[in-house]
């Protein structure tokens, strides 16, 4: 059940494996960042996202492996990372117990991974532009596992109903994959009211589409796991945008706070 300042995932995790997503209620920002936010670079006080984190920190084994997202396809061992180093990248994986893989998000989508025998974990942050250039393939490629050993859970992003974007988005899934184009839906010329796509700019409120297309992330998603051979795969009904009590949204609000999704081994 989601609710508080975080939940549990709702998947078929074995024991060893334990993850957590919050909300963004529990926390001490003040709008916009209200009020859980757990992001250093959006322009929230520093000592409240400082608070944010150590509350998160009294449910986790250890400090997680925090990571600098920049849509990229980089995935790096949490284990090997320093305690006081950010690295650049959009994924982690471990095999170590007690050592925690994190992303952060408001509307693009985290995947956690993990295997059957929950020997390894991972988290991924997968926004249409690490999607499509292949952070899920360099994830998996990481956790050097077989594919079909792998359970995935997709985590709260912005919902099908709600992604918004031009037809060069849609041209770049189809030329990797054919079957991508049953992810997109077209949106017909007209005055809407709906969130503008904060990403180029526009203001919200009634505008006029261009003929666009609606995107179901998580379908997407689907489609390059599958085509991995990754068959045991959960989640993904949550709609970031829409759900405003529950998750931020970057496309929503613009100005905003960041959600956070954690794996981890426990220890024996």
């Amino acid at each position: 059940m989601i609710g508080g300042s975080c939940f549990v995932p709702d998947w078929p995790a074995p024991a060893p494996v334990r993850s957590l997503v919050t909300t963004r209620n529990g926390g001490v920002s003040r709008p916009p960042y209200g009020s859980l936010n757990l992001a250093d670079h959006v322009g929230d006080d520093p000592q409240a996202v400082a608070a944010n984190r150590q509350r998160l920190g009294r449910r986790l084994p250890a400090k997680p492996c925090w990571l600098q997202q920049v849509h990229g396809t980089a995935v790096v061992d949490a284990a090997a990372v320093g305690a006081a180093e950010v690295p650049v990248a959009d994924g982690s994986f471990t095999r170590r117990p007690g050592v925690v893989c994190v992303v952060m998000t408001a509307d693009c989508l985290p995947v956690l991974l993990c295997d059957q025998s929950g020997t390894v974990v991972a988290a991924a942050h997968a926004g249409w532009r690490g999607l499509q250039a292949g952070i899920l393939e360099r994830t998996v490629a990481a956790m050097d596992v077989p594919a079909a050993r792998l359970l995935v859970y997709l985590g709260p992003a912005i919902g099908p109903q709600a992604f918004e974007v031009g037809d060069d988005v849609r041209q770049a899934f189809i030329a990797a994959d054919r079957q991508a184009a049953h992810a997109f839906s077209r949106l017909p010329r007209s005055a809407e009211a709906v969130p503008a796509d904060r990403a180029v700019g526009q203001p919200s409120g009634v505008r006029v589409t261009n003929g666009g297309w609606l995107a179901d992330l998580y379908l997407l998603a689907r489609q390059r796991l599958l085509r991995l051979g990754v068959a045991s795969i959960h989640g993904g009904d949550q709609c970031t945008l829409r759900q405003r009590e529950l998750f931020f949204s970057y496309r929503r609000d613009g100005v905003t706070g960041r959600l956070a999704s954690l794996i981890w081994l426990a220890s024996a």
